[in-house]
């Protein structure tokens, strides 16, 4: 046997090992439910990732809502596309709160649309939902913890759910099936780069 069959024998004994692992843990995962996934962390991406999971359950045929805090003034390439498939919007359009300055607008605000997620959990229908920046929510106090944790629970089965933002309460994360935190390495923004529309919003 040359070198390079030797070479081209030890990978495909590793990659069959690598298969291995991958088939004994596909044959594992037999439960059926939907997912409370949170994505979290300081990084660029988080609300992207939420919408393009809206954008890949909807591109499977599943029923598909969104509940927007924080960014709910802004142009918002993603509802321009999803508005057109039929995918709900529920924003808090009071736009960032620090521009706001005043929890108590921002907190009515927060309510009204919380309502609306409340209801978005106990419709059986609705299949995935997407609560961009509810961490804010919880972390300013306009919206209870202990709320949201009890209609998180009480939602349909099947039913998922993402919350993306940053610094999600630990309650939050060990209710959650799946946590993912986005690390900021590097933005463009902290060295003077404007904000670039299909980019960045």
């Amino acid at each position: 046997m040359s070198a390079e069959e030797s070479k081209q024998e030890r990978h495909k004994a590793r990659q069959q090992k690598v298969k291995q692992k991958v088939d004994a843990k596909i044959a594992a995962a037999t439960q059926e439910k939907g997912l409370l996934l949170i994505i979290t962390g300081n990084g660029k991406g988080k609300s992207t990732s939420g919408f393009g999971t809206i954008t890949r359950a909807v591109g499977h045929g599943l029923k598909c809502a969104v509940a927007q805090f924080i960014k709910g003034t802004w142009d918002n390439g993603e509802r321009n596309v999803l508005d057109k498939l039929g995918v709900e919007f529920q924003v808090m359009a009071t736009g960032f709160t620090w521009e706001t300055q005043n929890k108590e607008t921002d907190t009515a605000a927060a309510q009204v649309v919380w309502k609306e997620c409340q209801r978005m959990l106990s419709d059986e229908s609705i299949d995935v939902v997407l609560f961009d920046e509810l961490t804010y929510m919880v972390n300013y106090g306009y919206i209870e913890l202990e709320e949201v944790l009890e209609a998180l629970n009480k939602r349909p089965k099947m039913q998922s759910v993402i919350i993306t933002g940053r610094a999600a309460h630990r309650e939050l994360i060990e209710l959650a099936d799946t946590v993912s935190e986005v690390k900021n390495v590097k933005h463009a923004f902290e060295s003077g780069v404007k904000a670039q529309k299909g980019i960045d919003w």
